[in-house]
């Protein structure tokens, strides 16, 4: 018996990328609805409720103004950010301790942003751990190709007569009030929000998140400690790597894209040579872990599905 899922805002990028990794299983029956009915809510109601599972990909408001629709027996997982640090709802990044059982028996999961996959896969662990302390003053860089703009950033980059401007790294953000904040905080379990900068650039897809580390604010903690911890942590995580310790590619150089097309991610960890300064690095296709991916493997577990199904 196949099993019935809805996309609901399936002709965005995240939606289409969904609707594009399903159409090949066999096991998923992908409902739809006629596109006059898009923005009839009682016929959006009756798809959502004849599946066993439905992905929201639409806009926060958008988001919000669909869940009263849902039944409770139909699981939901949202892309949107509406949902992410809301009660009742567990944060599908299945890596994190305890994260993989919650989404398993969860039948609302929020799907993470993808500049804060990249900050949270990298600070969670260390205050679990006990390794930084939930105040100490995190800042971090994270480098996007465009596609994380959705369809009309697409458009813009792609268009013959786009400005000069747009073959250089630009940082936006800039009023430090940037929509992932508020997740990046709250999973990580900080006491305050760190500085975030985020950086779109003039390529398709991928992401790189850089979180510096003061060894001084440590007390007595080492590079080799943190490095060791990030590694015993994700331990025999098949999607994510971390690599030893001052290991980098042989040019010593980490391309922003390194891993577009992939639905993996990787950790570099490197020090100064006095010790006392540290680089945390993750890198991961924002259209991958970042986003359909993520969506689809927390679908796999949310169904009892093997996780990795669909996959790249």
């Amino acid at each position: 018996m196949s099993i019935r899922v809805f996309i609901d805002g399936s002709s965005g990028t995240t939606g289409l990328r969904i609707a594009d990794r399903l159409a090949a299983r066999p096991e998923i029956e992908l409902l739809s609805i006629a596109e006059a009915d898009r923005k009839d809510l009682a016929k959006r109601a009756e798809v959502i409720n004849s599946a066993d599972l439905a992905f929201l990909c639409l806009p926060d408001a958008a988001s919000r103004e669909a869940m009263p629709l849902a039944k409770e027996h139909v699981r939901i997982l949202d892309t949107s950010t509406a949902f992410r640090t809301a009660p009742g709802w567990v944060y599908g990044f299945p890596e994190l301790r305890g994260q993989r059982e919650k989404i398993r028996a969860a039948n609302r999961v929020a799907v993470p942003g993808c500049h804060a996959s990249g900050f949270i896969s990298l600070a969670r662990p260390l205050v679990e751990l006990g390794l930084v302390p939930s105040d100490y003053p995190f800042t971090c860089h994270s480098l996007t190709g465009y596609s994380g703009g959705g369809k009309k950033m697409i458009a813009e980059y792609e268009a013959e007569d786009r400005p000069y401007t747009y073959s250089s790294p630009r940082a936006y953000g800039l009023t430090l009030h940037h929509k992932h904040l508020p997740e990046m905080q709250a999973v990580s379990g900080l006491s305050a929000a760190p500085i975030f900068c985020p950086i779109v650039d003039d390529y398709y897809s991928g992401m790189e998140v850089t979180v510096p580390l003061r060894m001084e604010l440590l007390k007595g903690v080492t590079p080799a400690q943190i490095a060791q911890g990030l590694a015993d942590y994700y331990a025999g995580e098949s999607l994510l790597t971390v690599h030893p310790l001052g290991e980098l590619p042989a040019d010593g150089m980490i391309a922003g894209n390194a891993l577009r097309g992939t639905d993996r991610m990787e950790f570099y960890c490197t020090a100064s040579p006095d010790g006392q300064q540290m680089l945390l690095i993750s890198l991961f296709d924002n259209l991958g872990k970042g986003s359909s991916g993520a969506a689809v493997q927390c679908m796999n577990i949310l169904l009892g599905l093997p996780e990795e199904a669909g996959l790249e």
